[in-house]
């Protein structure tokens, strides 16, 4: 017997017929998405792939397509063309975002420094910000740009000024670089002119020249007529050194120590005993330094007797020489010398004397506290502007060094608006006036300012307006009580606003380049010899979405 289900319940087989497409249609897309079912299915529920024919493709693994293509063979790798379609797509979507929340921030710094791969030169740029809410640093990779021709001040300024212009970034409070010749030019002569970037006049004759006395006639004729005429192309000929706006330079701080430990330290061999027993032990320290790192046998040998491995100095990365002669010291101490002694015997070097050894030692404990300090200023996410007085400061205690940072107002009021050292970092008197004068003047500028802010409102509100503003005695009270304020963690600046915007203001900036200098360092990860035939428009975006907020 036959049912006519069509005729007997036409709405149950709609129905039937709807939730049956449905399924169907959620089954197919599931399949082609990338989103996973409702229960995980185990890969080897669909598909049986045994342990050993994984590990042969591993073990003959060149290609990741193969890999994939071989665990699951209905998926689709993308390819080239499409990793760099959404690569770009990328770099834009996160330039739209980071432009947007740059035009929220009053303070910004940056740092920048030029990179060479593979023939090819780079500039990089980074910049540093604080949340005015939770007065945590951020951190974000600006442009990895291709820089063609000569590395001229003028291309490093063009450069840093389209950078900025790209990210409508007007108001920048530094810019930190290493003390590279054309870098300082750069911002000596198209930079803020300031105490730090020392100006030189230039340009005073540009634009000039003698026509041989055949305009008198002219110039009379002028004078009579009470009109000048100028010549409109020898003005737009004049280099008036107007054409970039750089921002308020700052030199590295970590570059000038180690130019003091390494260069300048140089200047102790006028002593004939000094000179000669540094020489001797440098230079049988590099026969080390050379035998480890070009044999494996040395290697060996070195791991055997000493159960660590030498460092080998860098002269790009600092703190490296310290490095390297700190990891002999140690082996000394922990091996005892004649294992030091064992491994030059095998490796036929000359041995060290004890007057050697105990050089090193010194060296070693001299420059400790040079190379701790660079340790602390190239920090990224806790170090302020502030921390580099102090910083300094101590280091001057230990190496009874002067520095001429120590004098600079702005920076000793940097320091001062930092809870963690406030005036506890010197007794010295004079350098704390500098700082705190500097401090209660712009105090007094930015109460000024606020008032200034209102006049363009209605006359009953101007002649109310005093009773609502910030007072300069009010923001000198604000100094007085951060100060005598015993709690030592940033959070305490937000009972003082006017104290926590001007602290904002001088901290925002980094002591150190090494922000840029990281940067490079993942930019060499993307920029492999395997592809140093990469345009560089490609180059950018992925170095850009790789280091987004870094």
């Amino acid at each position: 017997m036959t049912f006519n289900t069509e005729e007997k319940h036409p709405t149950r087989l709609k129905r039937y017929t709807q939730l049956t497409s449905a399924s169907l249609k959620r089954k197919s897309s599931t399949e082609g998405s990338l989103a996973p079912p409702s229960k995980q299915t185990k890969l080897w529920e669909t598909q049986r792939v045994s342990q050993a024919s994984v590990d042969k493709v591993v073990l003959k693994f060149v290609g990741f397509i193969d890999l994939v293509q071989h665990l699951r063979p209905n998926t689709n790798v993308m390819t080239r063309n499409t990793v760099v379609n959404k690569v770009t797509k990328a770099s834009i979507e996160m330039r739209r975002k980071l432009k947007a929340a740059l035009s929220e921030i009053e303070f910004i710094a940056t740092t920048t420094d030029c990179w060479t791969a593979h023939r090819r030169s780079f500039i990089g740029v980074t910049a540093h910000w604080f949340n005015p809410q939770t007065l945590q640093r951020s951190c974000v990779a600006l442009a990895w740009k291709q820089l063609k021709g000569s590395h001229t001040f003028s291309a490093l300024a063009g450069a840093l000024n389209d950078i900025h212009t790209e990210f409508n970034i007007r108001e920048i409070v530094r810019t930190t670089t290493d003390n590279g010749s054309n870098f300082l030019k750069a911002f000596r002569i198209y930079g803020q002119t300031d105490e730090n970037n020392n100006p030189e006049p230039v340009g005073e004759s540009d634009g000039e020249e003698d026509d041989g006395g055949q305009n008198d006639d002219d110039d009379e004729e002028e004078s009579v007529e009470g009109v000048e005429f100028v010549d409109a192309g020898a003005l737009l000929d004049e280099d008036d050194y107007l054409e970039y706006q750089l921002p308020k330079h700052h030199r590295c701080a970590c570059h000038l120590l180690n130019l003091v430990s390494t260069v300048d330290a140089l200047k102790a061999e006028v002593n004939p005993l000094y000179k000669r027993v540094s020489r001797t032990t440098f230079a049988k320290c590099s026969s080390l330094w050379n035998k480890s790192s070009r044999s494996t046998t040395a290697s060996e040998v070195i791991k055997d007797h000493c159960k660590l491995q030498f460092l080998r100095p860098v002269a790009t990365r600092w703190n490296s020489l310290f490095s390297a002669v700190e990891r002999i010291v140690r082996i000394t101490r922990e091996q005892g010398e004649g294992a030091l002694a064992a491994v030059c015997s095998e490796l036929d070097t000359p041995k060290f004397t004890p007057v050697e050894l105990a050089f090193l030692a010194e060296y070693a404990k001299t420059m400790s506290p040079v190379a701790k300090a660079l340790d602390v200023l190239q920090g990224e996410t806790s170090v302020q502007m502030g921390w580099l007085v102090p910083t300094i400061t101590l280091l001057r205690t230990k190496l009874q060094q002067l520095n001429i940072m120590l004098t600079d107002p702005e920076l000793i009021a940097a320091a001062i608006l930092v809870p963690k050292f406030k005036t506890c970092w010197t007794s010295d008197e004079n350098i704390l006036k500098l700082g705190l004068d500097y401090i209660r003047s712009h105090l007094d500028c930015q109460a000024e300012n606020h008032i200034s802010e209102g006049s363009q409102s209605c006359e009953e509100e101007d002649f109310f307006s005093s009773l609502k503003k910030t007072s300069p005695l009010e923001t000198t009270q604000q100094l007085d009580a951060y100060l005598g304020c015993p709690i030592d963690r940033a959070e305490v600046l937000k009972s003082f606003p006017a104290v926590c915007q001007l602290s904002l203001k001088l901290n925002t900036a980094l002591p150190a380049s090494a922000a840029c200098e990281r940067l490079f360092t993942v930019a060499g990860l993307i920029f492999r010899p395997k592809r140093a035939h990469t345009g560089s428009k490609n180059l950018e975006p992925a170095a850009f979405v790789y280091n987004f907020f870094f």
